[in-house]
């Protein structure tokens, strides 16, 4: 198996196999173009956001500055918004619904790493999926964290950190996140 596909497995990869050194590289090349890139050049911009992020839908848009590890394993539906400042780090695949909004600094984290420091120290790591469902908030400085899977309708609070996942028609707060409330939406 390569460290590539020990990655999108969940396993223990290496992060410096050169394969996906180049491919963090290439997309920090993007990302650094996005970013930099005026108001006045919005059509250039987002020529280069379908580059980074290759799997979205219609009507991507997202403030710089945007960062991320890879952006093939982002998957954005149509409608997806992001304001300033948003993170993803997709070592798994991130699969984002259709009609989302991130607020200013959402944070979404694929990656982690062992608990036991021996492997921690060996410099693998690994990641587990994300997946958020359709029509889903997400508040500014929210943080969701490796595995989670959100479901249609949530909204996520500003500040919270979702450690585990939650079902349709919810918001979520806290850290750790917890529901707050149960949102009618019949």
């Amino acid at each position: 198996m390569t460290e590539k596909e020990k990655m999108l497995t969940g396993e223990l990869y290496s992060p410096t196999d050169p394969e996906l050194v180049q491919a963090r590289h290439r997309v920090r090349i993007l990302c650094h173009k996005f970013n930099h890139l005026s108001e006045a050049n919005l059509e250039e911009r987002q020529s280069i956001l379908y580059q980074i992020i290759e799997n979205a839908g219609d009507n991507l848009y997202i403030e710089p500055p945007f960062h991320c590890d890879y952006g093939s394993n982002i998957k954005a539906g149509k409608n997806v918004f992001m304001n300033f400042n948003c993170c993803i780090l997709d070592v798994a695949e991130v699969i984002i619904g259709d009609n989302c909004m991130f607020a200013p600094h959402v944070q979404i984290y694929t990656a982690t790493h062992p608990l036991e420091f021996k492997a921690r120290n060996s410099g693998k790591e690994l990641a587990k999926p994300i997946r958020i469902g359709n029509n889903v908030w997400i508040g500014g400085n929210a943080v969701i964290c490796p595995g989670v899977v959100l479901g249609n309708n949530i909204v996520v609070a500003a500040g919270a950190v979702v450690t585990k996942s939650f079902p349709d028609d919810v918001v979520i707060a806290g850290n750790p996140a917890k529901i707050i409330k149960t949102i009618d939406n019949s």
